[in-house]
């Protein structure tokens, strides 16, 4: 599979089946030639007329990739901080 097809799909957290939103870009460790996590993009805040509002990527650790299909990857962040709906 290419990073663009996996572009498309959808990321889903198996402990709550929300939506997590595609994959934005990929963190990879050069030197050892691996994927270290996926990266989703963070809930837009919008503040005033214009959506000025700042929105942080999520680093999701590759270890938490549950599986890969064709149109979702599922991955576990039920204990990851930025993921936390408990707060």
């Amino acid at each position: 599979m290419r990073i663009s097809e996996l572009r498309l799909l959808d990321v889903v957290n198996v402990k709550d089946g929300r939506r997590l939103g595609p994959i934005k870009d990929l963190d990879l460790d050069l030197e050892r030639g691996v994927v270290k996590g996926i990266i989703v993009p963070g809930p837009t805040r919008s503040w005033g007329l214009f959506g000025n509002g700042k929105s942080d990527d999520y680093i999701i650790p590759w270890d938490r990739v549950k599986k890969i299909g064709v149109d979702v990857i599922l991955v576990d962040a039920k204990d990851l901080p930025e993921f936390n709906t408990d707060l």
